[in-house]
């Protein structure tokens, strides 16, 4: 009776190990990927689930040990060649005859430590007191546009990072060596004489092994045994509807990295790019690429002419950010006076994150009337006659002079001191 069982169990055994995630699609890679390609989809997948920035998910927690477990089967050539051609159950074979990969243990945040330092954890999340590094700031400059629409953007940022080639050892074998002036402590003591006979003890670091308390014998070529590297990384920033000029994005743990120290963050500051008047511009340029922003509202200026403004009868098509039309009027008759503002309601800025569905602020208008350098003679005759006939009907309308209650000005001169 426990023939059966066993022979079922036996069975199941290959279809288990089919039911395993592919390594390659887990790392989001080709199966011709290079070593380079390997370490950098680890670098990305690691950190996008690591347990820090997932707390209480399981789900992640898990994607995070099987990623690990990937890295460490595909960057081994020889396993990797045993995973290519007998899959999972020739590499779970291979490690049951004493074989592992990267000639040690599966520990995913050892391994999340070498890429990052840290002892394998992100910000404040349990490593043990380990010192943080410090954080670094850009700013990134991007269209009014994509504030009223919201945009994604890709950008590079040149920072330290943890060469790839030692993993952070800056050794060409791996292998470092306790330091024999200090012993592996990083720092000796050091007497001074001060005074005849008076001496004075200092504490210092050790010159021989820049305070690490290790040394290499063969540094790497990639670095040079400093451990790290400059290197550029690219980053998604997402620009959200409304979000205000100098929005501050940060990214995690994202900033300079060393075999030393926690990894601080990069802090995005969103900024508003000023439109350039000769330049295209990505989605073409219409009037909203003029607008000004205040805050939750739209700011434009609208030039009319003389005749429009006293009489009336015109309208106008403004272009709004994404494309909209609003239409600005006025019937005949109704006068414009230089700098009135209209108010269009609902046709500013997005209210960011506004909690009861879009919000948006409003358009603010304000009118320039532009008046004619010069009249020809008969077309100055036909305007002052009219005016004439105006002020006499009126008897004489408003006169300014004569009204603002100012000062009659005086006919004679100055008086004489």
């Amino acid at each position: 009776m426990l023939f059966l069982p066993a022979l079922a169990l036996i069975c199941l055994l290959p279809l288990l190990a089919l039911c395993a995630e592919d390594y390659y699609t887990l790392l989001g890679i080709d199966k011709s990927a290079s070593e380079r390609q390997i370490k950098k989809a680890y670098r990305t997948l690691s950190k996008k689930y690591h347990p820090d920035k997932n707390p209480a998910n399981d789900t992640a927690h898990q994607k995070f040990v099987e990623i690990a477990e990937a890295y460490e089967v595909l960057i081994d050539a020889d396993v990797r060649k045993i995973y290519d051609q007998h899959g999972h159950e020739g590499v779970k074979q291979h490690q049951q005859g004493g074989h592992r990969p990267g000639g040690g243990g599966h520990d995913p945040f050892d391994l999340f430590s070498r890429f990052f330092g840290g002892g394998g954890h992100f910000g404040g999340g349990g490593q043990g007191g380990q010192r943080r590094g410090p954080s670094m700031e850009v700013r990134i400059h991007v269209p009014l546009r994509n504030f009223y629409t919201g945009a994604a953007h890709d950008f590079k940022v040149e920072k330290q990072a943890i060469c790839e080639k030692c993993e952070g050892s800056g050794s060409e074998d791996g292998q470092r060596d306790t330091c024999a002036k200090c012993n592996g402590q990083g720092m000796v003591i050091q007497k001074h004489m001060i005074a005849p006979g008076l001496f004075q003890q200092m504490q210092m670091q050790c010159d021989a092994c820049a305070g690490k308390g290790s040394t290499v014998k063969h540094k790497c070529k990639v670095c040079g045994g400093s451990r790290h590297v400059r290197a550029e990384e690219a980053f998604e920033l997402v620009v959200e509807k409304g979000m205000p000029d100098g929005a501050r994005v940060t990214y995690e743990g994202e900033a300079d990295e060393s075999p030393d120290y926690v990894a601080g963050d990069l802090i995005v500051h969103l900024m508003q790019q000023e439109p350039a008047r000769g330049g295209e511009e990505e989605g073409g340029r219409t009037d909203g690429t003029f607008f000004r922003r205040k805050g939750d509202h739209l700011f434009w200026r609208e030039v009319l002419s003389l005749r429009e403004a006293w009489m009336g009868d015109w309208t106008r098509n403004l272009t709004h950010l994404d494309g909209h039309i609003v239409q600005l009027s006025r019937k005949r008759g109704v006068v414009v006076q230089p700098g009135a503002v209209e108010v269009v309601d609902g046709e500013g800025m997005p209210v960011w994150r506004h909690e009861d569905g879009p919000e948006y602020g409003n358009l603010h208008v304000e009118y320039t009337v532009v008046l004619p350098d010069q009249l020809d003679q008969g077309v100055e005759k036909e305007f002052w006659g009219v005016w004439e006939k105006w002020r006499k009907k009126n008897k004489g309308g408003v006169q300014l002079d004569r009204d603002s209650g100012r000062p009659t000005p005086k006919e004679h001169g100055h008086e004489e001191l």
